[in-house]
């Protein structure tokens, strides 16, 4: 018999009404500490947390959790590696003792959806805000946590993205932070990549979306700094195709027609159509390059070989056997399926971690307490390194201050509640276009 943990079944509960939610929705286009110190770039100008502050007695309530994941939508083969690090994170957390002494939970899981149908996240905010959780993980997309980051913040409630990746994100909100670092360190590593390989002459295929066009943006600056140029598809050109497009016939004949020496494409789902014409009108794949947001497993996709030594990038370095081996035991004791996809698994469980030490820090689970202690834990002042909770706990309830280094291998928080540093993996697809694990690059966010 299968065990279903509390984050397990709030997942299950979930993804029952996100098939419900999205039948119902309509396609579309288109304080404390150094964390208090975080620059506000919000639409209005300013931080839509800017009324939040601790309480003057913490909160003794158990804590709990909401999550805003990709359940449906062009994102959904993230759903299940960033179900797994919480999930997991929350049973270490509690077979360590809990956060003051009581289990934590996850209490609230709703389903962000993607770019395409942004009712989907609307909704599902609305859903967290009115569960009074102080902290939500996720989300996955950019332009999703553009979409309701405003609404979360403003309630008070913490935001944890363990994958946005947008630059317009960094400073965005004293109560929003990520365990994923922002485009600049992505984009750089991958313009390095493709420049060090002997590309000239770029061209991008991309989508016309906040994560699509940040990256692109300090790619290409990476590839021209590297003295190469970018002739289709670059900043400026509006050569961007609207997210949720299926055929892409016109954009690879006008890409090809250019004769770029590689392609760089960054969309997420698109991928799946992008290929077959690529392939169609005979582009040597191993001159392809994609991002975190479609570097994935397409075995079951395409043909055998269609993406041999293609290459692309995803943040953070490759979790260690012995942390994939957990997350997949915990995938299919408590959801009964196989994980496939790591990416970001990693970025999730930390998520979970920093805020139960902080948590656990401050003596209290309400979010102004947690949101005063996040940058001390992280180790934005020093502190003593610790890996996992259990030992952190251990150095926090003794009064140590500490500095949390767990599987992601992010550093302690700036300025900006971004990761000050963090790795980007290589990749290189075999055979059966899986994307292998190569190397990692490490680079700063300032």
């Amino acid at each position: 018999m299968i065990r279903t943990s509390s984050a397990a079944k709030a997942f299950a509960i979930a993804g029952a009404a996100a098939i419900l939610l999205a039948a119902c929705s309509t396609e579309s286009a288109g304080s404390g500490g150094a964390s208090g110190a975080a620059s506000a770039s919000s639409s209005s100008g300013k931080d839509p947390a800017a009324s939040c502050k601790a309480p003057s007695k913490p909160s003794q309530d158990a804590l709990e959790y909401g999550t805003l994941l990709p359940l449906t939508g062009s994102l959904a083969y993230l759903g299940p590696p960033a179900i797994a690090g919480a999930g997991l994170a929350i049973d270490d957390i509690n077979a360590a003792g809990g956060v003051i002494g009581k289990d934590v939970k996850i209490s609230t899981a709703t389903d962000s959806g993607d770019s395409t149908d942004m009712t989907v996240s609307s909704s599902a905010a609305q859903k967290l805000i009115a569960a009074k959780v102080p902290v939500v993980l996720g989300a996955e997309s950019s332009s999703v946590t553009l979409n309701v980051v405003d609404q979360i913040t403003s309630s008070c409630t913490i935001e944890i993205s363990p994958a946005n990746t947008a630059t317009d994100l960094s400073g965005y909100s004293s109560y929003y932070y990520r365990t994923a670092p922002p485009d600049t360190v992505q984009g750089s590593a991958l313009g390095q990549l493709v420049v060090g390989d002997g590309n000239a002459k770029i061209a991008f295929l991309v989508f016309n979306d906040a994560y699509g066009t940040g990256l692109r943006n300090t790619v290409q600056k990476a590839v021209e700094a590297a003295g190469g140029s970018v002739v289709y598809g670059g900043k400026g050109k509006g050569q961007e195709f609207p997210p949720g497009q299926t055929t892409f016939s016109s954009e690879v004949t006008a890409a090809l027609a250019a004769k770029p020496d590689a392609i760089v494409i960054l969309s997420f789902d698109e991928t799946k159509s992008i290929v077959p014409e690529l392939v169609s009108q005979g582009w040597d794949m191993s001159k392809t390059y994609m991002s975190d947001g479609n570097t994935a497993d397409y075995s079951k996709d395409f043909d055998p070989k269609t993406l041999l030594n293609g290459q692309g990038t995803i943040p953070g370095s490759d979790p260690k056997a012995a942390f994939k081996t957990k997350l997949t035991t915990w995938y299919k004791t408590n959801e009964g399926k196989d994980l496939h996809d790591f990416a970001y698994a990693a970025e999730s469980y930390d998520a979970m971690v920093l805020t139960a030490l902080a948590a656990e820090e401050g003596k209290g689970t309400d979010a102004g307490t947690i949101q005063a202690h996040m940058a001390s834990v992280s180790g934005a002042k020093g502190g003593t390194k610790c890996s996992t909770f259990a030992d952190c706990k251990k150095l926090v309830d003794a009064g140590t201050k500490i500095q949390y280094t767990g599987p992601s291998g992010v550093g302690p928080f700036n300025a900006d509640n971004d990761p000050s540093s963090a790795y980007i993996g290589i990749y290189k697809y075999d055979q059966d276009n899986k994307p292998v694990y190569q190397s990692a690059i490490q680079g700063s966010t300032k």
